[in-house]
């Protein structure tokens, strides 16, 4: 428990928060865990199934009275006074920390003909479908990544039921900061300024009268149009910036 004293070692309850790594002595065990001291001043509860291997039918197969081990916070339930812990080593990304069209970095762990497996420090390793590894055509996962290449990728799609992550490597999927100038640039060119608009909506009120029904229906929607498309652009223009 040396280790436990040192200045960054938990003294309370309050002090322990999820995914948080202890250090602590198994105190003693039960049929269905261990009861370790962390230094909070009670037990923290190490229960079988966290043990980190599977199958476990006796504790004392894993671990003993008076053993010094390191694991980690899984649940803590202040208003009870009560600590889980695990062996296990959490996730660095957990599925709460997911969402679609974030950026994440991973290594290629496998390859199948449908696709690449990246694992990202998540529970499990995400998906990249063979479709979505080059933006141009690719016959084989292995023509564009290999095993143990450090690739990076955005999350298209997350289901957290069942514990499925696909991601793209797809580069024109993220627009560059200089396309994106570029767009604004060409925007610039398109967006009409105010006094244009008062022209080009004077000389629309000159057209002939004499058009039928039809014709005017036609050129109301026409115009609609037109201010739709230059609404959207100076949208796209200012939005942006």
């Amino acid at each position: 428990m040396s280790e436990q004293m040192g200045t960054n070692a938990p003294k309370s309850l309050g002090d322990l928060v999820p995914r948080q790594e202890v250090k602590g002595t198994v105190k003693r065990l039960e049929l269905y865990g261990a009861f370790v001291d962390i230094g909070i001043g009670q037990d923290a509860l190490l229960h079988i199934s966290q043990l980190g291997k599977p199958n476990v039918r006796n504790v004392e197969d894993v671990v003993k009275p008076g053993d010094e081990i390191t694991a980690y916070v899984l649940k803590v339930d202040k208003d009870a006074g009560r600590v889980a812990l695990s062996l296990v080593k959490p996730p660095a990304v957990t599925w709460e920390d997911i969402r679609e069209g974030m950026t994440l970095r991973g290594t290629v762990t496998r390859l199948e003909s449908y696709g690449a497996f990246l694992d990202v420090g998540a529970e499990r390793d995400a998906m990249v479908h063979v479709s979505e590894l080059s933006s141009g055509f690719v016959n084989s996962p292995s023509d564009v990544v290999k095993v143990g290449d450090v690739v990076e990728g955005r999350v298209i799609k997350v289901n957290r039921k069942k514990r499925q992550i696909d991601m793209s490597l797809k580069a024109a999927e993220a627009p560059t900061a200089a396309q994106m100038a570029a767009a604004d640039d060409d925007d610039d060119s398109d967006v009409p300024t105010a006094m244009e608009l008062a022209l080009r909506q004077a000389m629309e009120g000159e057209l002939p009268r004499r058009r039928d029904r039809k014709d005017r229906k036609r050129d109301k929607q026409r115009r609609y149009e037109e201010r739709e498309e230059i609404f959207a652009r100076t949208l796209r223009h200012h939005s942006g910036k």
